[in-house]
């Protein structure tokens, strides 16, 4: 199949995906379609499905392409079918478009702890809707109540989180000025990486400081 098919196959699951991007993910070796004897691309259907998985593995637990291309290549000398990403049960589905009601009901907060959220910054409406960040946000918060952690003790949190986003945008910059094919999927990929990295790190320096202050 071309790749205009291919593209296709996969929108109804990944909107934001493009031509360009599986020309990149192509061109980092992550894809090798066979070529026709005029040297158009022929995908196959296992072509699609290796794309499902990078992209999967790239939205759902937001893995760098070295570690996907990893995994790849380890399963293609095995011999084996890559193993499909399972989702959390808490995690939201990528698009998501909720009413104030639906998401109360979704994270199972109540109308005060939506109002505070709102109030400290920690999530937003847009267009009178929430998306998946929102509704990730709010039942995280929902799960952290009963331990006497509100959005108020968050603001902390955000204010690191704000940090790293922007340690992550300056990194990035320099690629998004460039121009030429592949360009904004690079710097796409570079900002994966670089935001999976700096949530390895908070996660060991927030259990560095737990172990600290329990005495460990």
């Amino acid at each position: 199949m071309s790749i205009g098919e291919v593209l296709a196959l996969l929108q109804g699951e990944f909107p934001d995906v493009s031509i360009s991007k599986i020309r990149f993910l192509e061109g980092e070796g992550l894809i090798v379609p066979e070529r026709s004897p005029s040297g158009y691309r022929k995908f196959t259907y296992a072509d699609v499905e290796r794309l499902r998985y990078i992209l999967r593995e790239q939205r759902d637990r937001y893995l760098p392409l070295r570690v996907i291309k990893d995994r790849l290549e380890e399963a293609d000398r095995e011999q084996r079918p890559v193993d499909r990403p399972r989702a959390l049960p808490s995690d939201p589905p990528p698009e998501v478009r909720l009413s104030r009601e639906e998401l109360l009901a979704a994270a199972e907060i109540d109308e005060e702890t939506l109002a505070e959220l709102e109030d400290y910054g920690l999530l937003a409406a847009v267009a009178r809707h929430y998306d998946a960040e929102a509704l990730a946000v709010a039942r995280s918060v929902g799960a952290l109540a009963p331990f006497g952690l509100r959005a108020r003790h968050l603001r902390a949190v955000k204010a690191a989180a704000e940090r790293e986003a922007g340690l992550v945008e300056q990194a990035v910059a320099p690629l998004l000025r460039r121009r030429g094919p592949g360009a904004i999927d690079r710097a796409d990929e570079t900002a994966r990486e670089i935001s999976g990295l700096l949530l390895e790190l908070h996660a060991s320096l927030v259990r560095s400081g737990v172990r600290e202050a329990l005495g460990r």
